[in-house]
């Protein structure tokens, strides 16, 4: 038997008739390569548009990708709040020693910050006495701290402070002639003070020539030295405690020659791994000594549970990289294979529409979402790692681990939406966000311009007259603020009245910001996102607009109808066994038909898809129908 293909045309099919038409072979096999094509793609669409519920009906796949989501999202948070409470102990201690050093150095520290420096000093004698006073603090130290403090090597590995001075290398100045002269190059001198020498007679260092200060010619005396501590209290919480180096300078800042000087004093903390941590016991007398054994027992079960807590903690974190590794990994293919299948969709519809898809529908298969969880488990991956490390004493890098692991577990919060938008109650905060989005970004625009008009007006302008205007961060959140409603009436008065153009200029400036960002600018701003609101609220109820990719999905409904109505029929035709020639299979397929259903005709609905039964010869004895 000849191999070939025989279409039976079912819309022309009748009682008289049992003859087929016979297209030509290669045509029919194209034709029914294209709409094999056509189905395949069709299917890999829907199902990669369903949810993962619907995924599981269709295919019984499991969703492991919300699963792990789901653990990510418990571990990871976990992860964090253990990290946070570590990290207050950090902070605290940091925070608190810095306020202690304040109030040992500085001389007449209030205990509050005057502005972005601590104090300030007016006369020479308040100056000497300052410079003077903190040198005499640091070397009485350990006989006035309260906390566990130590002298820590500075430059060249010498314990003890240095003074550095800044000033211009000469001249002279008569403000009562208004005359002055003087060389603008910058010299600086330094003088280092160890232990031996402060513990001499003071006398001896503070009559030195380097403290013979000319105020008109000082630009800023710098006092550094370096502290070491440790922090006990980590103990109670079960961990290893943690060695500090603290890096303190004190700056006494003359550069605007106001005759006011500014103290600043600033202290970089960083952690270090403790050299020595043994336990160790003492014997003193036979009762004594049994005493001190247990002791010694004790503290050393307590360290081998501090360092079996630590492992514990180590563990749970290279668990949470596995986690979001996996992650990563089933998210990448995702992303992938949705490029895959967006080339194949875009190259059918360009060869049987001639066409090119809308931008919209090639941006359905890039899934935010999926950027959203690669990104969050890149940076859980790394702040697991710093996290670990400074576990370990190896890192003190708090904040950057901070940063990561608060930020991942932002995204992972987030990522959650993505499920609650499986349903209609919910979806509508993420519709309304996408199509509010664009509008809201250029309105931003426009409204940012004037924002940044004001900032600049009001830097200029009251910067000299009010201390919310002295630079332009912080004019940019004074006006932030008074967007939102808080601190005008503070904003207003506190204004100087030193000159009266200043302060009318002020008033019509104050007046006209709020005026126009909060009665306009802010209601128009909301009023974008109330539209776009609507809008969806509408597209629920009555449908929303068709796009091309969701035309061609829709395509196979009508089809799937008209299959489930005649697959009694085509069940009973479905594959044919003959060992006859071609005539036989032939024969026996009309019969089949006729004697099946002789009156048989097409269902009304299926008439406009042109629904064929293609009879199509694979051996000698097979005869196989496809629809």
């Amino acid at each position: 038997m000849a191999r070939g293909v025989e279409v039976l045309d079912l819309l022309v099919w009748s009682r008289a008739s049992g003859r087929s038409q016979r297209p030509r072979c290669r045509d029919s096999m194209a034709h029914l390569d294209s709409e094999v094509k056509e189905e395949c793609l069709r299917e890999d669409l829907k199902f990669y548009f369903m949810n993962p519920c619907e995924k599981f009906r269709a295919r019984q796949q499991i969703p492991w990708k919300l699963c792990l989501q789901i653990l990510k999202i418990v571990m990871v948070t976990t992860q964090l709040v253990r990290f946070g409470l570590s990290n207050q102990l950090v902070v605290a201690f940091k925070e608190e020693n810095a306020a202690a050093f304040k109030h040992l150095f500085l001389k007449g520290y209030s205990g509050t910050d005057e502005d972005d420096y601590s104090c300030s000093v007016y006369t020479q004698e308040d100056a000497y006495e300052s410079i003077f006073f903190a040198i005499n603090q640091y070397h009485r130290l350990r006989n006035i701290s309260l906390g566990t403090l130590g002298y820590g090597e500075s430059e060249g590995n010498r314990i003890g402070l240095k003074v550095c001075k800044q000033h211009y290398k000469k001249g002279t100045m008569f403000p009562s002639n208004e005359t002055l002269n003087i060389d603008s190059d910058i010299k600086i001198d330094c003088i280092h003070l160890d232990l031996q020498a402060l513990s001499q007679s003071s006398q001896d260092w503070k009559n030195s020539s380097f403290f013979s200060l000319e105020f008109y010619r000082l630009l800023q005396v710098e006092i550094s030295f370096q502290l070491k501590g440790i922090d006990l209290q980590t103990i109670h919480s079960r961990e290893l405690p943690d060695c500090y180096v603290f890096q303190n300078t004190i700056t006494f800042d003359n550069n605007a020659h106001s005759g006011k000087i500014k103290i600043y004093f600033d202290s970089d903390a960083n952690i270090e791994e403790c050299k020595d941590l043994t336990i160790s016991g003492s014997s003193n007398g036979s009762s004594s000594h049994t005493r001190n054994k247990l002791v010694e027992l004790a503290l050393f079960a307590e360290k081998a549970q501090i360092q079996k807590n630590t492992q514990y903690v180590l563990v749970f974190d290279a668990f949470v990289i596995v986690i979001c590794l996996a992650s990563l990994i089933l998210c990448t293919r995702s992303i992938v294979l949705a490029l895959r299948l967006r080339k194949r969709f875009l190259n059918f519809f360009l060869e049987k529409y001639k066409r090119q898809v809308c931008d919209a529908d090639q941006w359905e298969f890039v899934n935010g979402w999926y950027v959203l969880v690669i990104t969050s488990d890149l940076m859980t991956v790394i702040g697991s790692v710093l996290k670990m490390e400074i576990k370990a004493k190896n890192l003190t890098n708090y904040n950057l681990c901070s940063i990561l692991l608060g930020t991942s577990t932002l995204f992972v919060w987030v990522g959650v939406i993505r499920y609650l938008g499986y349903f209609q109650a919910y979806n509508v905060l993420i519709l309304t966000m996408q199509a509010s989005l664009p509008k809201v970004l250029r309105f931003c625009a426009c409204a940012g311009m004037i924002y940044l008009g004001y900032t600049f007006c009001g830097w200029i302008v009251l910067g000299p007259y009010h201390n919310k205007f002295q630079n332009l961060n912080t004019v940019a959140e004074c006006l932030f603020s008074l967007v939102n409603g808080d601190d005008m009436y503070a904003t207003f008065a506190h204004i100087q009245q030193k000159s009266l153009l200043v302060w009318l200029f002020s008033r019509l400036y104050l007046y006209s910001f709020i005026s126009l960002f909060i009665y306009m600018i802010l209601s128009l701003f909301i009023a974008l996102i109330t539209d776009s609101y609507d809008t969806i609220k509408k597209y629920q109820q009555n449908g929303f607009p068709v796009t091309d990719l969701q035309e061609f999905l829709k395509e196979s409904s009508s089809k799937e109808k008209c299959q489930k109505e005649s697959s009694a029929f085509l069940s009973r035709v479905c594959c044919l066994r003959s060992a006859g020639g071609k005539s036989a299979v032939l024969t026996a397929t009309e019969t089949a038909l006729s004697k099946g259903d002789r009156g048989w005709t097409a269902p009304q609905n299926c008439q406009k898809h042109a629904v064929k039964l293609q009879i199509i010869s694979r051996s000698d004895d097979h005869l196989i129908l496809v629809n």
